[in-house]
């Protein structure tokens, strides 16, 4: 979530979600607590290293919001750089631009502002999970993330997927609670390569059209 320190509405309800959230009992630090004392926090699988990772960006969001965005678990490069899609190969940022006609932000803030200007939320499904590297297909040992922590501040309109992954975790693990449909998009991720930009902004226009 993202607010100016100096705006005490906002800043208001930047703490009102923490308490919240810690209230769910998804916190990284609350998750990360039962994981370590239940002895899952790491396992080896054959050859495959798999790393108890917990998801530890704060999603963006406010109460003008009326689209979320969801991802699976953050890659390596972008639980390094502390936000999301920060791989620099990820084309979420480029065909966000492309569909809301801005141009290309660079910085965490610009992103932020770019998002929340046209009501905009992004977060992750998972709050925690076993995984190797970057490699949604070795995702095992989900927690997911309480989206109601959003859904109950903000009048969320629909919800999109950035991928098959994000999109099959979500109908897994948060559907039930949420009582939301979500809208599939095809991944961004360079892991999709095989999707062009083209394509991509293709697709990614139903956002648009919701404006």
């Amino acid at each position: 979530m993202s607010f100016d320190a100096h705006d005490g509405h906002r800043q208001g309800f930047y703490d009102a979600f923490f308490n919240n959230h810690e209230e769910s009992g998804t916190t990284a630090a609350n998750v990360r607590e039962k994981e370590v004392a239940s002895g899952n926090h790491q396992k080896e699988k054959g050859r495959v290293y798999m790393e108890r990772v917990y998801h530890e960006i704060e999603p963006v969001f406010d109460e003008e919001s009326k689209i979320l965005i969801l991802g699976s678990f953050p890659s390596v490069k972008s639980r390094e750089g502390h936000f999301f899609y920060h791989h620099p190969r990820n084309r979420f940022w480029k065909v966000m631009a492309a569909e809301l006609e801005c141009d290309l932000p660079e910085t965490v803030e610009e992103k932020k502002k770019m998002l929340l200007t046209h009501h905009i939320a992004i977060w992750d499904v998972i709050a925690s999970c076993e995984i190797s590297g970057s490699s949604d297909s070795s995702i095992r040992n989900v927690i997911p993330n309480d989206l109601n922590v959003i859904l109950k501040r903000a009048p969320i309109q629909q919800i999109f997927t950035n991928g098959g992954t994000a999109y099959q975790l979500y109908q897994k693990y948060c559907m039930e609670n949420t009582q939301k449909e979500a809208f599939r998009l095809p991944s961004t991720s360079p892991a999709n390569a095989a999707c062009s930009m083209e394509r991509l902004t293709k697709e990614w226009s139903i956002i648009r059209n919701l404006f």
